[in-house]
Order: structure tokens, then C-alpha cells, then sequence
């Protein structure tokens, strides 16, 4: 069986856990902030907070901004549903915004129009998070001017884009936001086994991001409100969580963020490969923004209209020939969960016409030439 994604695990990578195992600290030691620190300097934001997943990111980045009851969020339809969950759990109410039929992101005509409407009636939303879908960053310059125009803050999702650049910056810098979230799951670029992270410019928000992670203690001398009783002395002053990144996941972190450049090179290569060798085929093949420099964490291909098989026959298809393919994703406004709050199917038609067609295909750094070939023969042998 041929994965859509999977890790790539060296023995680098295992001699750096091994050592953690054999030292004095398997959580709150060392090698967490040597990992904040490697993404930080990567991304050139100047803080870093490690966590347990892009999940947990997602909660706190919300909470980090003040985000509540009565307050509203809108994100992508085209996304794993963490990115309107965040919302849920901070009793906000969550919206979309429909995505743009080429790069399947966000779109910034789309929010604009939304954003203009949402006025008028005294519903602006407090939080918008841009997801970078597929490693594609989204127009984040565009949605930083609405940002300043209608006074929303900004959360991108980059879970799928740890090294994706746009014009020229990298994903995480948050030039255009305040705060930025990685996921570490082993089908992403890099893997922490799970794991997360969040970089922002400011430095309020990743105090509020470093207590919220441990449920909102401190040790800290300078920040205490009660007399310092001894060695011992901590002290709860917020609500926090355990949200806390082991050593074990930071050490392969630190481990893999070294062989970032070469696994992004690696899926370019990859994504070049499949371009070349599918120019020919009745599909869509994914359409990069000149500005943007995807990570490629995905490849997504679309059935086009009238093809010899629809999306669901080429899917059984290829998984009946070894090849695990996948589907992202299926917009979370159909959800029975979010439909149970009054979404239905027509309201974002721009994801849902694409999530009909949509199918991602293998693409991973440990990828070989041969399986990739064996793909792209066997969608020519369905679809031609």
C-alpha cells in the first residue's frame, strides 16, 4: 500500500529520543525551547511556544486573544475541523467564509464581501482564521488590509505549511497576523509524533500562550503577587491547561527541523514529477499563487466534469490498486455537528463543488520515483 503521507523517522532522529530517555528530563527540560527556538529563527518570528498539538494551539491561540461568548469566528470550510472547534470551545460562534476556486484557500473577495455585509448588521467577527491549505499560504497581505479596516486579529492555520513562504517571508513570521499555528503530526512535513506550535511578534500574547499551556502557573520571581515562601513557591494566576510538549517530541523535533529545507526539496521535486507526468489527463491539477512558495504538504487533484469515472469510482479504483488516496477535506459546514446549528449544503458552493472532486494524491518526502510512476500510470490506465 502506497500512503497519501507519512513520517520519515532517521536514525538521527532516534539517537536524539534515545538521549532524552537517558537524560534527567522527559518533560520541561532542555530540549522544548531548543525546538521553539530552532522554528522561531526558521520562521523569523521572535517567539515560539511549544505544544502538545495544533489542536491545543488552535484553543489557546483563541483564548490567547480574548476570544469568548458572544464574540465570533470565521475560518475556512475547506479544513480539518479543529479550525472552527477552537471557536466551539470558547463558547464563540463560528462562521466560514468561502474559498477561492483556484487555490482553495480563503478567499479575500469573499471575506471582503462577508466582512462588509457583517457590518451593516453588527455581526464583524472578532477572530478570522486563514487556513494555508494543502501548504499554500493564503493572500495574507489582503486579509491583513481587512484586518486593519474592520478590526478583527488574525490566527493563520498553518498546519500544513512549516516552511511555505509567501512573497518572499516565511509562513510563521506573522507579519500579517498575530499569532501563527504548526502542526507536528506525522503526515505533516515534520513530525513530532503530535505536537504543535504558535509564533507571534508580540510579547503579551506569548506570556498568555506560555501560562495557558501550564495551566496558568508560574514560577517566575519577577511575575509573583504573593511573597516568594521558598524553592518550592508557585503560584496558579489564570486558567490553564495541560497542553505541555514532552522532551521526547521536541528532541525529534529539533532533530527533524533539520532536514526541513530537504524534505520541502524533496516534494517540489515530487510535485514536478506529477505535473509532467499528468499534463495530459482529464483531471485539474492544484494551481500555485505566483507569490506563494508551498510546502506541499498535499497534492490535490480534481475529477474533472464528464471524466470516464467520477471522484468516488477513481478513489476505489486507486485504493484497490495499493494506493491509499485520500480526501481533504470535507467542509466542515456539512458536518452533522455544525449542521445541527443551521449550516447546510449551498451555503459555501465554491467548497463544496470542489470537495465533489477533489482527491489527494500520495505525496511525501520518502516518496520514491518507481511508486510515484506506479500512481500516475495507474490514474492514466482509470481516467484515459
Amino acid at each position: 500500500m502506497i500512503p497519501y503521507g507519512r513520517q520519515i523517522i532517521s536514525e538521527a532522529d532516534i539517537d536524539s529520543v534515545v538521549q532524552v530517555l537517558r537524560s534527567d528530563f522527559l518533560t520541561q527540560g532542555p530540549q522544548v525551547p531548543a525546538f521553539e527556538a530552532s522554528v522561531a529563527g526558521h520562521v523569523g518570528a521572535p517567539y515560539a511556544v511549544a505544544v502538545n498539538s495544533a489542536t491545543s494551539a488552535l484553543h489557546m491561540a483563541c483564548l490567547a486573544l480574548d476570544l469568548g461568548p458572544g464574540d465570533r469566528l470565521w475560518t475556512s470550510p475547506n479544513s480539518f475541523v479543529a479550525s472552527a472547534n477552537c471557536g466551539v470551545y470558547c463558547g464563540s460562534q463560528v462562521d466560514f467564509v468561502d474559498i477561492d476556486p483556484q487555490t482553495y484557500n480563503m478567499s479575500p473577495l469573499a471575506l471582503a464581501d462577508k466582512l462588509a455585509r457583517a457590518k451593516l448588521e453588527g455581526k464583524l467577527p472578532k477572530v478570522v482564521i486563514p487556513v494555508h491549505f494543502a501548504g499554500q499560504s493564503c493572500d495574507m497581505a489582503a486579509i491583513a488590509a481587512l484586518a486593519h479596516e474592520y478590526g478583527f486579529k488574525v490566527i493563520e492555520d498553518a498546519s500544513h505549511a512549516i516552511g511555505s513562504q509567501w512573497q518572499g517571508t516565511y509562513v510563521g513570521a506573522c507579519n500579517h497576523s498575530d499569532i501563527t499555528v504548526f502542526s507536528f503530526h506525522p503526515v505533516k512535513i515534520i513530525t513530532t509524533a503530535e505536537g504543535g506550535m504558535l509564533t507571534t511578534r508580540d510579547a503579551a500574547i506569548a506570556q498568555r500562550l506560555t501560562d495557558l499551556r501550564s495551566h496558568g502557573v508560574t514560577r517566575e520571581t519577577a511575575r509573583l503577587e504573593r511573597p516568594d515562601e521558598g524553592g518550592w513557591y508557585y503560584e496558579q494566576q489564570s486558567l490553564g491547561y495541560n497542553y505541555r510538549m514532552t522532551e521526547l517530541q521536541a528532541a525529534l523535533g529539533v532533530s527533524q527541523m533539520n532536514e526541513l529545507d530537504r524534505f520541502i526539496a524533496r516534494r517540489h521535486e515530487l510535485v514536478a514529477r506529477y505535473e509532467n507526468g499528468l499534463k495530459d489527463v482529464p483531471i485539474v491539477r492544484p494551481w500555485q499563487h505566483p507569490d506563494s512558495h508551498s510546502a506541499f504538504h498535499l497534492y490535490v487533484i480534481q475529477v474533472a466534469e464528464g471524466a470516464r469515472m467520477d471522484r468516488r469510482q477513481l478513489f476505489d479504483a486507486l485504493r484497490g490498486a495499493g494506493i491509499h488516496v485520500n480526501v481533504h477535506y470535507i467542509p466542515i459546514h456539512l458536518q452533522p455537528f455544525y449542521q445541527r446549528m443551521g449550516f447546510q449544503s449551498g451555503d459555501f458552493p465554491e467548497a463544496e463543488s470542489y470537495y465533489a472532486r477533489a482527491i489527494s494524491l500520495p505525496l511525501y518526502a520518502g516518496l520514491t520515483d518507481s511508486d510515484q510512476d506506479y500512481v500516475i500510470e495507474k490514474i492514466k490506465e482509470f481516467v484515459l
